[in-house]
């Protein structure tokens, strides 16, 4: 196995790990210190970022976390509206059967349009549910594409070996802080999301 087959599928796990989801919650990006030259009878350079810091500072994925926070408002208010407006229509059919308003045929039809109007309402539901989802996805490709693609530009000129991702304890139990590049790599993805903005 070659070092670019390993760099590579390093790579392609570290960035899979930083994928987790953007939360939007605001966390100080770990402090810099210049990467060194790991293990001097190893030569290979290696590196690590913080992924909670990176997502938490990185403003592509504030945006995005926002935006997702905004339509799932919206949703939830249209169907909080909807909800109330049938909940309303359930009373009223429910007072004018209890005081006789209705022949047995009326009575009928109109519960039926009730109940095909919850039905609709469920289904709404359900569409909006998958519909926020399949954006949310959507978001995180380009996320990932985002990250991916910058640190691969990145690492042209600092020639890593490998770039861990380090999140809470899931992959990265300790690491030197000299080999910390996530203040870099937040800079960097920053800089480049505010010039195409």
């Amino acid at each position: 196995m070659n070092k670019k087959t390993i760099l590579k599928g390093c790579a392609a796990l570290a960035l899979g790990l930083m994928m987790a989801q953007c939360n939007g919650n605001k966390q100080a990006a770990a402090p810099v210190a210049a990467p060194v030259q790991a293990g001097s009878t190893s030569g290979l350079k290696i590196a690590f970022v913080e992924v909670d810091s990176l997502l938490a500072n990185y403003q592509f994925c504030i945006d995005l976390s926002e935006e997702m926070v905004k339509k799932e408002e919206n949703v939830r208010a249209t169907l909080n509206d909807k909800g109330k407006k049938l909940e309303q229509e359930q009373q009223d059919f429910q007072y004018k059967y209890e005081n006789n308003a209705f022949t047995r045929a009326r009575a009928e039809e109109e519960y039926n349009r009730l109940m095909r109007k919850a039905q609709e309402l469920e289904e709404l539901k359900v569409k909006l549910a998958e519909e926020l989802a399949l954006e949310n996805q959507k978001n995180n490709m380009q996320l990932h594409d985002s990250i991916g693609n910058f640190i691969k530009i990145y690492n042209a000129d600092k020639q890593y070996d490998f770039i861990l991702s380090n999140s809470g304890f899931d992959n990265l139990l300790y690491g030197n802080p000299a080999y910390n590049i996530t203040g870099e790599i937040i800079d960097g993805l920053n800089k480049r999301y505010k010039n195409k903005k």
